[in-house]
C-alpha cells in the first residue's frame, strides 16, 4: 500500500495526485470543434461530466494553454464524442502532439457534421453538441459549460474506459437492472 500524503491542498506532490486521481475510472471522449478558417480540430479529452438535466449542461476540461481552448472560445460550439470501446486508436490518434494539423488530422477517419457544424465521430457511443454558456479559469486548465444543443446516443455500443494508466472496456454481461445514482 502508498503512503498517504496529508496536506492542506498547498504541498501535494503532483505525481501523487496524479497517481490517487488515475483510481477514478473515466470514459474517454473526443471533443470536436470546426474553427473559423473552416478546419476541424480533435482532441482528446477525459475530462467530461454532465452538470444539469433542465436545461442539459455539460463541462468539459482543457489545458489553458492548448490551441483546442483557443478554438472553442473562437467557435462557440463544440461537440463531445464518448468513444466506444473499439475507438481506442482514436483516443490515442487525438491524443498524440505529433498528429497532423487541421484538415489532415481527421483523414480516413469517419465523421460527420453536427447540429453546430463541429465534426461528429461516426461509431462513437454517444454525442453532446454544445454551444458554449461560460469558460471559468481553474489553475492549468479552462472548464468549459456547455448548453447541449443535440445528442445522439448508440445505446448498443459500449464505452471505452480508461482506469489507472490503460484503456479498459465494461464486461460484456447485460446488467441486472437500471438503477440510478442519487446524491444523498
Amino acid at each position: 500500500m502508498r503512503p498517504v500524503q496529508e496536506s492542506n491542498g498547498e504541498n501535494v506532490d503532483p505525481a501523487t495526485f496524479r497517481s490517487a486521481m488515475s483510481a477514478f475510472a473515466t470514459g474517454v471522449t473526443v471533443v470536436t470543434v470546426r474553427g473559423r478558417d473552416g478546419d476541424p480540430y480533435g482532441m482528446t479529452v477525459n475530462s467530461f461530466s454532465s452538470v444539469s438535466l433542465a436545461p442539459p449542461l455539460v463541462l468539459i476540461c482543457l489545458a489553458s494553454a492548448g490551441r483546442g481552448r483557443d478554438m472553442i472560445t473562437a467557435a462557440g460550439v463544440f461537440i463531445v464524442n464518448v468513444l466506444s470501446r473499439d475507438q481506442e486508436d482514436l483516443s490515442r490518434w487525438f491524443a498524440d502532439r505529433r498528429r497532423l494539423a487541421q484538415a489532415g488530422m481527421f483523414q480516413d477517419i469517419a465523421v460527420g457534421s453536427g447540429a453546430t457544424g463541429c465534426p461528429t465521430l461516426l461509431g462513437a457511443a454517444a454525442a453532446f453538441d454544445c454551444r458554449v454558456q461560460h469558460i471559468v479559469e481553474a489553475g492549468d486548465h479552462v472548464i468549459v459549460l456547455g448548453d447541449v444543443v443535440a445528442v445522439t446516443h448508440r445505446a448498443e455500443l459500449a464505452p471505452l474506459v480508461f482506469h489507472a494508466g490503460s484503456y479498459r472496456s465494461l464486461a460484456d454481461a447485460p446488467a441486472t437492472g437500471r438503477g440510478r445514482l442519487r446524491a444523498v
